[in-house]
């Protein structure tokens, strides 16, 4: 297990040394002429691997009274290593604020991140996508850089993550608070997985909160997890037993406790890989993605092909488009890989519009059967079949079909990248009904997969893997 290294003397002699020579450097950089510096503010599915998901261990709990320090950290903000002059994480590190905070809940977490370095790897390389563009929107809000890693606590930066919550996305809003703050969710499209959206919504949230907690920023991370209720009621509940209201020391829910520590562990070790033995992602200080918009709508293998990339890289950059196609009105947006945006965008110039759409929704009417349908699209029942996950030819009027109008097309193939794997713990009471009705799956299904008879006991852990879309 990797320890954090001791406050040496030698380290501290060290550290003296690099400060006298910082000074050194600002002192000969005062007497160069000025000179003009623009900053840039413009703007993927693995195994799931987020911030919670790297295994803890049983540390020793520790007698340590906590710290709550309002100081700023020694040279906190400073970049000194080499090669980073034009990185991301320069920018990401330009206005940390939290750093100064001490805690033995902060100790364990780092040592958890540590002690698995591969997976804190793959945690980081799966944020290149999004990155600049969060970095973007908190820089324009000036808002602490320690908010562009919430993602990681949050989502692992998985922009197609599903709690058993039912909280969705890179930032995990639940229904009623991405309503709340403007997301659009429908048939077509949910605003939870827009990667642009989601964002701007959570830079709005989290201002929001700001306020109402007077600037605490501890209270603020607690209440995005939690709720400002619930964070509100634990200040109220501890002002009125004439104990403090810092976030160390209120009565939260045990994840929330966890929560805020878990982001400062992540933004201590990106401060100072070096000195953790941790190498960081090289992430260029550029957009991963281009914005085109007005158009009509258009399927994604479609745009895919015209962009010469693949359907899986566009699904990655428009997770919030549900059915393999954008949004049917009149004009939409499109995410593209920034190099492919000048190719697609010539290509649609010359694609007849007729061309644009592989598969077509249709609505069963009443006495309507498989083949009347497949003989009317012109297309085989095998394909229709195969598209909707069909076992049979039976259908029910009022009902939704996807036609395809090329067989080249599955929607099942799409549909699998939103599949979502979850871990449930049977409770007291609990039944395959009642699960499967829960995550709207069905009871074959869930003894598929988990090899189980009618039967469960609580305790016992079930894998559901969740279409959310």
């Amino acid at each position: 297990m990797r320890k954090i290294p001791p406050h040496s003397e030698q380290n501290q002699r060290r550290q003296q040394w690099s400060r006298q020579l910082f000074m050194i450097l600002l002192t000969c950089a005062a007497c160069l002429p000025a000179s003009g510096n623009q900053s840039v503010l413009s703007h993927q599915v693995t195994q799931p691997i987020a911030v919670t998901d790297i295994p803890a261990q049983h540390l020793k709990s520790s007698d340590e009274q906590p710290q709550d320090l309002r100081q700023p950290a020694e040279n906190a903000n400073l970049v000194a290593e080499s090669g980073l002059t034009d990185s991301l994480w320069r920018r990401v590190r330009a206005d940390l604020r939290l750093l100064s905070y001490q805690h033995p809940k902060i100790t364990y977490e780092m040592e958890r991140l540590l002690r698995y370095p591969k997976a804190l790897d793959v945690l980081l390389n799966r944020a290149k996508p999004y990155l600049h563009y969060i970095i973007g929107q908190v820089e324009q809000h000036d808002l602490p850089r320690e908010l562009v890693l919430l993602p990681a606590v949050e989502s692992g930066f998985r922009p197609h993550a599903y709690s058993r919550n039912g909280a969705v996305g890179l930032w995990q809003f639940m229904p009623a608070t991405a309503r709340m703050l403007g997301l659009q969710q429908h048939w077509w499209y949910d605003g939870r997985r827009d990667i642009t959206a989601s964002t701007q919504a959570a830079i709005k949230y989290l201002t929001r909160l700001n306020t109402l907690f007077k600037g605490d920023w501890l209270h603020t991370l607690a209440a995005y997890n939690a709720g400002s209720g619930t964070v509100s009621r634990a200040i109220q509940k501890a002002q009125r037993n004439n104990q403090p209201t810092d976030y160390w020391s209120l009565d939260l829910p045990a994840e929330t406790r966890d929560y805020v520590p878990r982001l400062i562990a992540l933004v201590k070790i990106i401060h100072e890989p070096s000195r953790y033995d941790i190498q960081l992602p090289e992430f260029a200080n550029q957009p991963h993605f281009a914005m085109v918009e007005d158009f009509q709508q258009i399927d994604l293998q479609i745009a895919a092909d015209l962009a010469d990339v693949s359907l899986e890289t566009l699904l990655k950059l428009n997770p919030a488009l549900k059915r393999g196609v954008t949004h049917p009105a009149s004009s939409t947006q499109l995410l593209l890989p920034v190099n492919a945006k000048m190719t697609f965008q010539k290509a649609l110039a010359a694609l007849p519009d007729d061309k644009r759409l592989r598969w077509r929704k249709h609505k069963i009417r009443q006495g309507e059967t498989l083949s009347h349908i497949a003989h009317q699209y012109k297309v085989p029942i095998s394909a229709i079949r195969q598209t909707n996950q069909l076992s049979s030819n039976l259908i029910r009027a009022d009902r939704h079909l996807f036609i395809p109008l090329t067989q080249s097309v599955s929607l099942a193939k799409i549909q699998n990248l939103f599949k979502q794997e979850v871990r449930y713990h049977v409770r007291k009471g609990d039944s395959l009904y009642a699960i499967a009705r829960k995550f709207q799956v069905k009871i074959a299904d869930l003894k598929r997969w988990n090899k189980v008879s009618r039967y469960l006991h609580p305790g016992q852990k079930l894998t559901v893997y969740i279409n959310s879309t």
